[in-house]
């Protein structure tokens, strides 16, 4: 019996875990979308800058990816 009690308690810290990363993330989300709108319109940068960039480093970011996952010869 214990043990079931105790796999009940850790699934029940991992749901809490869980929850406060999600808190977490929309947190960050959304101080991230308020710098963005403020830096536009504040015209330090283009909404269209910032969509480049964010292809640039996505597609970097494939490519380090990549390159860890088939390393050459």
């Amino acid at each position: 019996m214990p043990c079931k009690a105790s796999a009940a308690l850790e699934q029940l810290n991992l749901a809490a875990k869980l929850a406060d990363l999600k808190e977490d993330h929309y947190r960050a989300l959304l101080t991230i979308g308020a710098l963005t709108e403020l830096l536009v319109d504040k015209g330090i940068f283009a909404p269209d800058e910032l969509e480049r960039k964010m292809r640039s480093l996505d597609a970097e970011l494939d490519e380090l990816i990549s390159a860890s996952l088939h390393p050459m010869p």
